[in-house]
């Protein structure tokens, strides 16, 4: 806490302003936030979209998983994921974040016996 408070003598832009460093490595205005993010977007390759964007990309991660670099899955259930998106019931994680890919299930039954 004292670090933000020195960085807010230093670069004043209002009592509780949000510090949001700039392009030179300075700090900005708040409102230049969306053009900052858009640079950020655009140096990473990435679609420039609202911050409600970020929020679903990180839901959609956490319920549909990411595969790990030994080929598994990992994933939260959606009643674990949806106390990190703030939701009152894990319906709501579901109906908006949870998508049907069944190429997933491609070779999940090789080497059973039927």
């Amino acid at each position: 806490m004292e670090m933000i408070e020195e960085l807010r003598r230093e670069a004043y832009f209002g009592q509780n302003a949000p510090l949001v460093a700039g392009g030179n490595g300075g700090y900005t205005r708040p409102g230049n936030i969306r053009k900052r993010r858009y640079q950020i977007f655009k140096a990473a390759g990435m679609e420039q979209k609202g911050l409600h964007s970020l929020r679903h990309t990180f839901a959609m991660n956490l319920v549909n998983g990411q595969k790990q670099p030994e080929g598994t899955i990992r994933a939260l259930w959606p009643r674990r994921a949806d106390d990190s998106l703030g939701h009152s019931t894990s319906q709501i994680t579901e109906l908006y974040y949870v998508k049907k890919d069944t190429a997933r299930l491609n070779g999940i039954t090789e080497g059973f016996e039927i």
